[in-house]
């Protein structure tokens, strides 16, 4: 009997080994490309890292903004309607609340007391100033693969930014959450701690997509699904995660649920202008991203990222079902089960999107857009809740209707246009939406 028990909790161990090994040795960022990493040094090709070619003979603080902007710095560390770079932006997590810190050269509650390998020590390993364990909500794991010429140019032109005095805010975790020591544990498995290696098979523009989208751009931080320890989990690369509360979609190469379909000039537009036509216009934070970075790059560099990104392994994946085509026009088609929805639409929606979701103007067209083929309704009721900004030349734009109507009304329409124009119905109350609200 004790035997039999022994061997059955000896091959439970080796379980839960096997399963703990499984979450803690993750592939690395560019393990998936095969050949050789090399340091930058030993790169025969145009050195990856820095701006552009365009911008060789550019003054160093136009350099440090344009790598600023490329890591996308001013989004997290702007709260809404605050300072540009003053922090206080609030991050809801599900053991607490993170609030971003000021960023700008004010010596007391900003950076401006900070020494350059301070500064490097918290881009690359999380490290704060007080020696402090910084937490992953700040995307050091992507940004440790920056050069520390890039960091410390990026450090030089934050100096030039007016001083914002705006103290920090304190997080709200509880324990063991706030334990701040246990990120060196999670570090240690979790942030390698190294400098951008090329691939040296690999073309310079390759390289270059690889290391805006990697390490700069961060965009893994949103479009990869997280692990119970809250590590982004590379085996399911860019097959899609959440963004304070919004679906952050597959974008792999596979053609239903990724972006495999999209030709280069669509995937290249959406970088620059935040619209593609035939699949929507960016909204939530994939809006700011557009506004505050991918839409200041170079056509050189958004060129080079839809390069690497059509080489990232097609993850299928259940939660982009394919896309629903135009809906009839009649009246009468959709569900018939929502008629508070359907009367919401009518009134507040159907003059800019139509019946059939083509919408009056390219940029209003709904079939095409993950937002309303997603079945779980969540980014479709944050955009009726927060409405969407303007881009490029399209000038996509829609109010938002927040203060308009009820969690209720919000559901019942969010679930009524992935009904009529998506793949199926969404079912949220208004529970899910008071919940949305506070992201």
């Amino acid at each position: 009997m004790k035997r039999a028990a022994l061997v059955v909790t000896a091959g439970v161990l080796a379980a839960a080994g096997a399963v703990t090994a499984r979450m803690v040795f993750l592939p690395g960022a560019l393990d998936f490309a095969g050949g050789t990493q090399v340091d930058l040094a030993r790169y025969a090709g145009a050195s990856p890292t820095g701006v552009p070619a365009e911008m060789a003979g550019a003054d160093p603080v136009a350099k440090g903004k344009y790598l600023t902007e490329a890591a996308d710095c001013e989004a997290c560390h702007t709260a809404k309607g605050g300072k540009p770079f003053a922090g206080g932006r609030a991050f809801k997590l599900p053991f607490g609340t993170i609030y971003t810190p000021n960023i700008t050269p004010d010596r007391e509650t900003g950076i401006g007391a900070w020494s350059d390998a301070e500064f490097l020590r918290a881009v690359h390993k999380g490290v704060g100033r007080d020696g402090a364990r910084l937490y992953p909500a700040f995307p050091y794991a992507s940004y440790t693969q920056l050069t520390d010429a890039d960091v410390l140019s990026i450090r030089h032109y934050l100096a030039t930014l007016p001083a914002v005095r705006q103290a920090n805010l304190p997080n709200t975790f509880g324990f063991p959450f706030n334990q701040r020591w246990l990120m060196t544990v999670w570090g240690a498995f979790f942030n390698p701690d190294q400098r951008f290696r090329p691939v040296a098979e690999r073309s310079a523009q390759w390289n270059r997509g690889a290391y805006l989208v990697e390490a700069a751009g961060h965009c893994g931080e949103c479009h990869t699904p997280r692990n119970l320890m809250q590590a982004m989990n590379t085996r399911a690369k860019f097959a899609g995660g959440q963004a304070e509360g919004w679906n952050a979609y597959n974008i792999t190469s596979d053609r239903q649920s990724g972006i495999g379909a999209w030709s280069d000039a669509a995937l290249g537009q959406y970088l620059a202008q935040g619209f593609a036509p035939g699949h929507g216009a960016a909204s939530g934070p994939m809006d700011e991203a557009v506004r505050l970075s991918t839409s200041r790059l170079t056509p050189s560099d958004t060129a080079a990222i839809v390069a690497y990104m059509r080489t990232i392994p097609a993850i299928a994946s259940n939660a982009s079902p394919a896309m629903a085509g135009p809906a009839s026009a009649s009246l009468s088609a959709g569900p018939a089960d929502n008629p508070q929805g359907k009367l919401i639409y009518a009134g507040a929606c159907a003059g800019c999107h139509g019946w059939t979701g083509k919408g009056a103007m390219p940029t209003q067209q709904l079939t095409g857009n993950r937002a309303v083929n997603d079945p779980t309704g969540a980014n479709a009721a944050l955009i009726v809740l927060q409405g969407m900004g303007r881009y490029g030349t399209h000038g996509a734009y829609m109010p938002a209707f927040g203060k308009t109507y009820g969690n209720a009304d919000v559901a019942a329409v969010a679930n009524y246009v992935t009904g009529r124009l998506g793949a199926r119905a969404s079912r949220l109350d208004a529970g899910d939406v008071a919940r949305l609200r506070e992201q």
